[in-house]
């Protein structure tokens, strides 16, 4: 029984991932990408926290991400994602699998980055151009390296970060690419204070404490704007960050404050487990 079990098991993900990249949902997106830039051309659009939905993404990035590239353009098709694990259930994997977008997913788990690298092998398109995979501890110091031993520079579509400690830092110290779109994770816990936890390139998830880490929301968007994004939304939860280049689409993609996109109710009940690091060092955003 349990062999049947195992069985079953590996046949229902097979055809869960399988039905990922049918036909049917290739073309249902692709449909729906037109169907915004339609939609842009005669006023219509739909708002922004009305189009999430989720093929690979672990929350509904992937919608959100169709809209705001039907929006500005799919313009080179290629992307960076910080923080990977396998490339499958990611920022970047239906944009690679459903929109033949080519780019690097970079983890430091050399177990998911195997796992990821036959996947891809296993399951391709004959349009597709597999992205490549790299297995590094990413730092400050190491990432421009990182990205420009994969072939990556200047303009890309999407920078995804999500590596639970120093996506701050990372974001800041990257610049051997400018992305159109970036998602990156930020620290709701930390509330409205404009603070981040202080730079540690050794620091690995969970430190001394598993909040310890990161940047507040009002930080991550400081940043954003010395690098010239504006804050256009979030997944629903509010703790993925959605930031757009400035001078793409500002008209259908306006700028939002921090509190509109900090709505949902775990918003504030987070704010708790900030009581037991309140004194910690902290150095402003």
């Amino acid at each position: 029984m349990g062999f049947l079990k195992d069985f079953l098991k590996r046949k229902f993900y097979i055809l869960k991932v399988r039905n990922r990249f049918s036909a049917a949902v290739q073309i249902g997106q692709r449909k729906l990408f037109l169907d915004y830039q339609l939609a842009q051309k005669n006023n219509q659009l739909p708002h922004f926290n009305d189009t999430g939905f989720r093929v690979f993404s672990q929350f509904e990035e992937d919608g959100k991400l169709l809209y705001i590239l039907a929006l500005i353009g799919m313009r080179n098709k290629t992307f960076v994602e910080i923080g990977s694990d396998d490339g499958i259930n990611s920022n970047c994997a239906n944009l690679a699998f459903n929109f033949g977008y080519h780019g690097l997913f970079l983890d430091g788990n050399p177990k998911a980055i195997k796992r990821g690298e036959a996947f891809y092998k296993k399951y391709p398109h004959p349009y597709m151009y597999v992205p490549k995979f790299k297995c590094a501890n990413v730092t400050a110091e190491n990432i421009n390296q990182l990205v420009t031993e994969a072939g990556l520079k200047g303009e890309i579509d999407v920078l995804s970060v999500d590596i639970d400690g120093n996506d701050y830092w990372v974001w800041k110290a990257l610049e051997v690419v400018q992305p159109n779109v970036v998602v990156i994770e930020t620290h709701v816990e930390f509330g409205m204070r404009n603070i981040v936890v202080p730079y540690d390139p050794a620091y690995f998830y969970p430190g001394k404490h598993p909040v310890y880490h990161g940047a507040s929301p009002v930080a991550m968007v400081n940043l954003a704007r010395l690098k010239g994004y504006r804050l256009v939304g979030a997944n629903d939860l509010g703790f993925n960050f959605i930031f757009v280049r400035s001078g793409l689409a500002e008209k259908e993609l306006p700028e939002v404050t921090v509190e509109s996109v900090l709505q949902h109710p775990s918003v504030k009940e987070s704010w708790s487990r900030f009581e037991p690091i309140k004194d910690w060092h902290f150095i402003a955003g």
